[in-house]
C-alpha cells in the first residue's frame, strides 16, 4: 500500500469536504462525519479531515500511478468548491 498526503490551508475545509463528498456520492461510496470525509475510488481511498486552519488529505492505494492521478482530481474538485480562494496550494508527499 502506498499513501500520498497533503495539507491545504483554508478556513472552510469542513464545508468543502462535505460538498465534495456529496458531489461524489452519486457515483462513488462516500462517508461524511462532521468535518471528516472518505471517498472510495475504484483503486484508492481518499480521506480528508478539516480543522480551523485547513484540510489534511491522504490518498491510499496499491497503484502509485493511479494515486498520483487522483491528487489532481481531488485538488481540482476541492478548488471548484473553494472558488473564492482558489487555487489552493497542495504540497503532496509520499508516506510509505
Amino acid at each position: 500500500m502506498s499513501t500520498i498526503e497533503a495539507r491545504v490551508s483554508t478556513q472552510s475545509g469542513g464545508k468543502y469536504i462535505r460538498q465534495l463528498c456529496k458531489h461524489w456520492s452519486h457515483k462513488l461510496e462516500t462517508q461524511v462525519e462532521g468535518d471528516t470525509g472518505t471517498v472510495t475510488f475504484p483503486n484508492a481511498v481518499a480521506t480528508m479531515a478539516a480543522d480551523d486552519s485547513g484540510i489534511a488529505i491522504a490518498i491510499t492505494g496499491e497503484d502509485r500511478e493511479a494515486i498520483e492521478r487522483l491528487t489532481g482530481v481531488v485538488a481540482v474538485h476541492i478548488d471548484r468548491f473553494a472558488f473564492r480562494e482558489a487555487p489552493l496550494t497542495y504540497e503532496w508527499a509520499w508516506r510509505d
